[in-house]
């Protein structure tokens, strides 16, 4: 079989072909558009069954797709970009340098391959992530209201439980402020005005393109999952059968810290950067709700703050332990069951009795 290295750019493509003795066929050719077109002339150079290979960036869905329209390639292997980059790291780094070695390592079966979801699950994924995008940018503007109103605590402001609700949002118009800041809180209002537009423009799309598949259905009964954050965390698992292990989930999670081992000493640092950051962000949202109304959650929250540990660390804590019950709870199509948290007997007092959390 032929294998083919595309070093993949906005703008073009070089292509380097080569047979299984590793003797190259087609030498750094140049796509320019990334087009249909083009890559079906750079692969009619080649009497053969093809593979083809390229590092996963920003839009890799686009030439995925194009590939896959081109009846040429018989298999396409996606290459997760920062572990090609530790196997196959040049000093001189060009681009058909790079197009060479991705062919290279597709031929020797070395490409780290990633997982590729159907066309219609990267299109979902795609608008749930933008919501969430929305809902993140949302916060960060209350948060600098927030800032702006603590400021100044002479200022007339009615005690309200929520500062952004009718009556919250009805004084945030009306107080007085010196100079300028009256000004950027209008500012902050009228994006927040927006934003709430745009999130729920979101929402109809999502509502529109419900899918109700069994795992969503079992990940709503996951206290702090509701309607949204559910299905986000369905997509982005895309299938729990590709995990063999609550921790490989765990880990693609983002909720697990860094380990250092060598010489006998072994020291724990910040958590994994390279995951999946808005699964990370779902479980930890999901968790800031679930530690105020689940028993459990809320036990677990607490025990960790009691115990000296920061805030954000007690709920990664919890989130952690969400992740894995969300892992058995869709491995084993099973439901989540609400019970309080509970120790062992006396004598290992750190040990919790009730892991498992689901009913049939």
């Amino acid at each position: 079989m032929y294998s083919a290295g595309i070093d993949y750019h906005k703008r073009y493509s070089v292509v380097n072909i080569m047979d299984d003795h590793g003797t190259i066929v087609v030498d750094n050719a140049r796509v320019n558009g990334n087009t249909l077109y083009g890559f079906r002339q750079v692969f009619a150079g080649v009497d053969g069954p093809l593979q083809a290979t390229f590092e996963c960036g920003r839009n890799w869905g686009y030439l995925y797709d194009l590939l896959e329209e081109t009846g040429s390639v018989e298999r396409i292997v996606p290459a997760h970009a920062a572990k090609v980059k530790v196997i196959g790291e040049a000093e001189i780094k060009t681009d058909k340098i790079d197009a060479r070695m991705l062919a290279h390592l597709l031929r020797a079966d070395l490409i780290p391959a990633v997982h590729v979801p159907d066309a219609a699950t990267r299109m979902r994924k795609d608008v749930l992530r933008q919501r969430a995008q929305w809902v993140q940018l949302r916060t960060r503007v209350r948060n600098r209201v927030h800032g702006i109103i603590d400021r100044y605590p002479e200022a007339a402001m009615p005690k309200v439980s929520d500062l952004f609700g009718r009556q919250g949002m009805r004084a945030l118009k009306k107080v007085e402020l010196p100079g300028d800041e009256r000004a950027l809180l209008d500012q902050h209002l009228a994006a927040l005005a927006l934003l709430a537009k745009l999130i729920k423009a979101c929402q109809r799309l999502i509502d529109r393109a419900a899918q109700g598949d069994a795992d969503e259905h079992l990940l709503l009964t996951v206290p702090g999952m509701g309607p949204v954050i559910a299905p986000l965390v369905s997509v982005e698992v895309d299938g729990i059968t590709r995990f063999s292990s609550a921790a490989k989930l765990c880990a693609y999670a983002g909720l697990v810290p860094s380990t250092y081992s060598s010489g006998g000493r072994t020291r724990h640092g910040r958590m994994l950067h390279s995951c999946n950051h808005w699964l990370k962000w779902a479980f930890i949202e999901a968790s800031w709700v679930a530690m105020k109304h689940d028993l459990y959650f809320g036990g677990l929250y607490k025990r960790h703050r009691a115990r000296g540990k920061k805030a954000t660390t007690a709920i990664t804590i919890v989130a952690r332990r969400m992740c894995t019950i969300v892992y058995h709870m869709l491995y084993e199509q099973r439901a989540y069951e609400h019970r309080p948290l509970r120790f062992a007997a006396p004598g290992r007092p750190g040990r919790l009795l009730t892991e498992s959390h689901m009913v049939a």
